[in-house]
């Protein structure tokens, strides 16, 4: 479980380092490296519930203001979202930020299980 958990703390430092380019690069090179921060103290056996109820609590609302838009790409044929974000198709930012905070609730509900 260690090198899981190792794995998962370089993986979201990681996912923050590539987000300087981002919009809204703060809000989500925080989130992230909170995630590596749970991640990485889970691997030395040091899991804080409330550390992870707080994460999963702003990502499952954050996710929840964003799920009208995902909903809205899957029902006008879920375009392509690797291309070129442009004004005119907002809904690849939303749609990545939606499948990203997918991505963070999962990581932090495998955290909340283990502790």
């Amino acid at each position: 479980m260690k090198i899981v958990n190792i794995f998962l703390s370089l993986l979201f430092l990681l996912f923050a380092i590539v987000q300087y380019n981002d919009p809204d690069p703060w809000l989500w090179i925080i989130l992230y490296t909170y995630i590596a921060l749970i991640s990485g103290l889970a691997a030395f056996n040091i899991r804080h519930k409330w550390m992870i109820g707080i994460g999963l609590a702003i990502c499952i609302i954050w996710n929840l203001s964003l799920l009208p838009a995902f909903f809205n790409w899957l029902q006008t044929g879920a375009a392509s979202i690797v291309e070129e974000m442009k004004a005119e198709k907002p809904h690849i930012e939303l749609t990545r930020e939606f499948l990203g905070l997918a991505i963070c609730i999962l990581t932090l509900s495998f955290h909340w299980k283990k502790a």
